[in-house]
């Protein structure tokens, strides 16, 4: 018995290989975070969690109960992922952290946010469209669960498809369980955002569009202005879309207490301590629901490609929007550049077109233009969550 112990590891290995294959795809991931310094706060706990989900007799994702204890990714993600506590925890973060002058000072980038969320839907119709042709067995939850993946926002990515997959097991409506697909899809694109945007933006602007110098408001946002924006977008979101209440609002909790300034222990705590400790518990937990039984599925894989044609469509979509607004804008163009950041990767997006940019022109400083999209971008998937979330479940029932 003792003398089996010692090979435990080595025959579960041989039982299931494809956690071998995991190792591999946590290596990849290990690298492009650590060698490449591509946003290693996201792919160093993912990759972690990916690697401690794939060990022998996975001590740390196990259900527990009468097969043994509890594993601690596993509480975690039945105690803080499942039950959305950690996507709105970042959300308070990131809206502490977030400043919405670049939104504010120009209204137009609005519509940037706005139109990279055609990915979402895109994604949405394709899920039903393959489900449709007999290729996957996706419905129109799952659908909106895959679709949402094309804002590239991890937090919204788990709220949805939570609420999902709930809806069906508490109504009687036939519902895979895809949220952690989804969820691994949504965080993995954020993270590559550096390795997906650059060809994708090379391909559709010109040199000379990329060239392109954007000025700074020569009046900067007062302060009422800031402090008044989280409360008023707060009503109107409330009002237009309850459903998406829980992430706008608490989102600009956040940043009410920021740009209140008389709070600033709250703030720097939501910004700071607070969300690098959700963010290291949320990717060790992301990356655990990537057992390699469970991944290298077809259904997964399917997933995956879903979602990257959704993030390839959102970025594409953000890109020629910008375009076409400088065709009524010529004497204040737009870098099309930033058309690529209204994606809801904060604040991925923004950085990978100020490398962009100061690749083609060392001084042309645009990251604040970038922003503006990209923030939108946010509170656009966000809107767009909660607009699913009240329609989706009427047409299944």
């Amino acid at each position: 018995m003792e003398f089996e112990s010692l090979w435990e590891g080595f025959i579960a290995i041989g039982d299931d290989p494809r956690m071998v294959i995991m190792w591999g795809i946590a290596g990849f991931l290990f690298y492009w975070g650590i060698a490449q310094k591509k946003e290693p706060l996201l792919l160093l706990p993912i990759a972690s969690g990916i690697l401690l989900a794939n060990m022998p007799l996975e001590a740390l994702t196990r259900e527990g109960g009468a097969s043994g204890e509890e594993g601690l990714l596993h509480f975690f993600q039945e105690n803080a992922l499942n039950n959305d506590l950690m996507p709105l925890l970042i959300f308070m973060g990131l809206g502490a952290a977030t400043d919405f002058e670049p939104v504010l000072s120009s209204p137009r980038s609005l519509l940037l946010g706005a139109g990279a969320q055609f990915g979402v839907f895109v994604a949405l119709m394709g899920a039903l469209l393959l489900s449709f042709t007999g290729v996957f067995d996706f419905g129109l939850l799952e659908a909106a669960s895959i679709g949402i993946i094309g804002g590239a926002d991890g937090p919204t990515t788990i709220f949805i498809s939570n609420k999902m997959h709930q809806f069906g097991l508490d109504n009687g409506v036939p519902v895979s369980d895809i949220v952690g697909a989804t969820t691994v899809a949504a965080y993995s694109y954020m993270a590559l955002v550096p390795i997906i945007q650059p060809p994708i933006i090379k391909l559709l602007t010109t040199k000379r569009e990329r060239l392109i110098r954007m000025p700074y408001p020569d009046k900067p946002i007062s302060r009422r202005v800031k402090i008044m924006f989280p409360i008023l977008t707060t009503i109107v979101i409330g009002v237009l879309v309850p459903q998406a209440v829980p992430l706008i609002g608490i989102m600009m909790f956040g940043n009410l207490i920021r740009e209140s300034g008389v709070v600033p222990r709250l703030a720097n705590t939501a910004q700071n301590e607070l969300m690098n400790i959700v963010i290291i518990l949320l990717g060790l937990t992301v990356g655990s629901l990537m057992p390699g039984r469970i991944f290298l599925q077809t259904e997964t894989i399917g997933i995956f490609l879903l979602g990257l044609f959704a993030f390839i469509v959102a970025t594409i979509s953000g890109l020629l929007l910008a375009k076409g607004m400088n065709l009524f804008s010529r004497k204040n163009p737009i870098n099309p550049m930033i058309g690529a950041a209204g994606v809801s990767a904060v604040p991925m997006a923004a950085r990978v077109v100020q490398d962009m940019a100061s690749k083609e022109d060392p001084d042309n400083f645009i990251l604040m233009h970038a922003m503006g999209p990209n923030i939108a971008g946010v509170i656009g998937t966000a809107t767009v969550a909660g607009i699913l979330l009240n329609i989706v479940p009427q047409l299944v029932t």
